[in-house]
């Protein structure tokens, strides 16, 4: 990587203004402000409607990109003790076992992709109980209303990934209706008061030496990330930080989860972007003009709830990977219930993304590769 991190640049707030013309900070800042209204919107929108006709024998949620994390986000919300699973689709099929027994949820910030409008219009013809969210006078609402299935209207906010919990939330109260999950109204409205809290900490006038968005962002700068959660919630979170690394920052990261991590990318500890940096990892304030060019660089998320063994595999990687020279950052969730924890480790990655595209000198907004991609297959 050769792009000149321009460290100066996140001290300066009207800089940093300049740095994000499509205003991606001010979307990550309006999370609390999704989940409130998505709230209000569901209800209206009448999910409570879906418990009228028993638990289903699955969950499968159809979407792609930025609005599929939201399926992501909903299996880990419930968890391993989930009484149905609860499934993430992406692409064009619908699993062959999937039918009238079974809910399915397409999900599209953009009220629609080829690929998960083909989902839903399948589910419709199997006779599969539907729930749609997406963006209002949208192709994904005329299919609703074709197929008289509920349909919850989202707002975009600007981007489909900066919406996540404009689409989730809807996801989140279909399926507590439906008893899998505990997430009461006021476990939404503390994980709001988190977002703002992370939002806060993390606003653009905070210096770097106390915003810890800003600090991970310039420790991560021309080093290449591997992202490893230590739970399968942290796990999520994890995936979100690589792919908000690759549409924020234009920036490669290596997703990994504990315990598998341990069984492959561990090795990687001793390859080639694993040289000793001359420099301590752990100094905020070192040179960084003393550091390698290129690093590899443990991030670890993680969850409050963990395995004991996958604890002790956690501790253990970092210590390997600190013994050869790997640098190594952790980030704690916070919050007692799962959905604030999640979303505590998602908020705090948004805003690093972010601030390492500004650190880089990149617009962190446009996603002109995935646009030239479209019309290249269209």
């Amino acid at each position: 990587m050769s792009g000149v991190v321009e460290a100066d640049v996140l001290d300066d707030a009207s800089a940093i203004e300049a740095a994000d013309p499509g205003g991606m900070l001010r979307q990550v800042a309006s999370s609390a402000a999704q989940i409130r209204e998505a709230v209000r919107t569901a209800r209206e929108a009448g999910v409570a409607a879906l418990a009228a006709d028993g638990r289903p024998r699955a969950v499968v949620v159809a979407g792609m990109g930025g609005s599929a994390i939201s399926g992501d986000v909903l299996a880990a919300v419930c968890g391993a003790g989930c009484p149905v699973p609860v499934v993430t689709v992406r692409g064009y099929l619908l699993p062959g076992w999937v039918g009238a027994a079974d809910l399915v949820i397409a999900v599209s910030c953009s009220g629609g992709t080829e690929e998960t409008l083909a989902v839903a219009a399948e589910a419709a013809r199997r006779g599969c109980r539907l729930l749609l969210v997406g963006g209002a006078d949208s192709p994904l609402a005329d299919l609703a209303a074709r197929s008289r299935a509920l349909f919850v209207p989202v707002r975009s906010v600007g981007q489909p990934r900066a919406t996540l919990w404009g689409l989730t939330v809807p996801l989140i109260m279909a399926a507590r209706e439906l008893g899998l999950n505990d997430v009461t109204d006021e476990v939404l409205e503390a994980t709001a008061a988190r977002l703002e809290d992370v939002a806060n900490r993390c606003r653009p006038d905070s210096e770097a030496f106390v915003n810890p968005a800003k600090r991970v962002a310039l420790d991560l700068a021309g080093d290449v990330p591997m992202v490893w959660g230590s739970s399968p919630l942290a796990g999520t979170a994890a995936y979100r930080f690589c792919c908000q690394l690759n549409e924020n920052a234009k920036y490669p990261g290596v997703f990994g989860e504990l315990p598998e991590a341990n069984h492959n990318q561990v090795m990687a500890f001793d390859g080639f972007f694993a040289e000793q940096r001359k420099g301590d990892p752990d100094d905020f304030f070192r040179d960084r003009a003393d550091d390698a060019e290129h690093g590899l660089h443990l991030l670890v998320l993680r969850d409050t709830e963990e395995h004991p063994q996958a604890r002790k595999r956690r501790e253990a990687s970092v210590e390997l990977a600190r013994g050869r020279g790997v640098a190594v950052t952790e980030i704690a969730a916070e919050g007692d219930h799962p959905l604030e924890r999640i979303a505590t480790l998602i908020a705090l990655a948004d805003y690093v993304t972010v601030y390492l595209a500004i650190a880089l000198g990149v617009d962190p907004t446009p996603v002109s590769a995935i646009q030239e991609l479209k019309a290249r297959i269209a």
